[in-house]
């Protein structure tokens, strides 16, 4: 979290490629006897953090609600697939209007990818952060200018940890994993399962090649989240993907529904 990993407000945050002091130091080496003092300050730190955080996020929820956008915050581990399955869906999903943020450490090398499609992308890159957060958010939001009636699809930082913890303002979370990255994934980030709304199993046509039980995988995960729902996909063969465009349009639909009329 942030009192302890790094990842706090002078962490080097840039949007968009704007540059902002990232001088940071990064700590791990410390002693593991912690003074009762010290353990209260940082608990009340870390919940005076997410506190905040929660703040911003309903702010955003609102600026969005308003404009009948449909934020969707897709996270997972690292090469799991993220950014081959926006690929594909800005590609594909025809009659959404989609655009993206793209969430990494350093460089643009994500937003790239999807910019090239024509899509209107925004980079956030974090520095020494393991996530994305409201603040964050609400930078990118405002650099992409999302028309009214847009889906945001944000890529979060690649990790199955931090990200759970903050609320973006988020209308729906996404959690994708890969068949290569084995099935205990939902018991050993239970939080981060927890607090899905879709689950995509992705490279499932890889999954005659690996080690991947994946009855064990939905049995695991029915213990954590039983009503989230699990797409199986392939971002790079294009299997599944229908069912994964249908609800997104579900979504975008429900953003619009659910909304409060724009006021002059």
């Amino acid at each position: 979290m942030c009192a302890t990993c790094g990842c706090s407000d002078e962490a080097g945050v840039r949007v968009d490629g704007t540059a902002l002091p990232h001088e940071h130091s990064h700590e791990h080496g410390h002693s593991h006897h912690h003074e009762p003092e010290r353990t209260l300050r940082t608990v009340s730190l870390e919940q005076d953090v997410l506190a905040k955080n929660a703040a911003l996020a309903e702010r955003n929820r609102g600026w969005l609600a308003a404009r009948h956008i449909a934020a969707i915050n897709l996270m997972s581990s690292p090469g799991s697939g993220k950014t081959t399955l926006l690929e594909r869906t800005v590609a594909e999903a025809t009659g959404l209007s989609i655009t993206v943020i793209e969430g990494d450490q350093e460089t643009p090398i994500d937003a790239d990818r999807i910019r090239a499609g024509g899509t209107p992308t925004v980079q956030i890159n974090t520095g020494a952060g393991c996530h994305l957060d409201a603040e964050m958010f609400a930078g990118g939001l405002r650099a992409l200018d999302p028309q009214e009636g847009a889906v945001v699809l944000i890529e979060n930082v690649g990790n199955l940890v931090c990200p759970a913890l903050f609320d973006l303002g988020e209308q729906a979370r996404v959690v994708l994993m890969s068949v290569t990255e084995g099935a205990d994934k939902p018991l050993k980030y239970p939080h981060m399962f927890r607090g899905a709304d879709l689950v995509v199993l992705n490279k499932v046509d890889l999954v005659t090649y690996v080690d991947f039980d994946e009855d064990r995988f939905h049995a695991d995960l029915r213990t954590i989240n039983p009503s989230a729902p699990v797409q199986r996909v392939s971002a790079t063969r294009g299997t599944g993907m229908r069912d994964w465009f249908a609800w997104l349009t579900e979504q975008a639909h429900s953003a619009g529904a659910a909304a409060e009329p724009i006021l002059p």
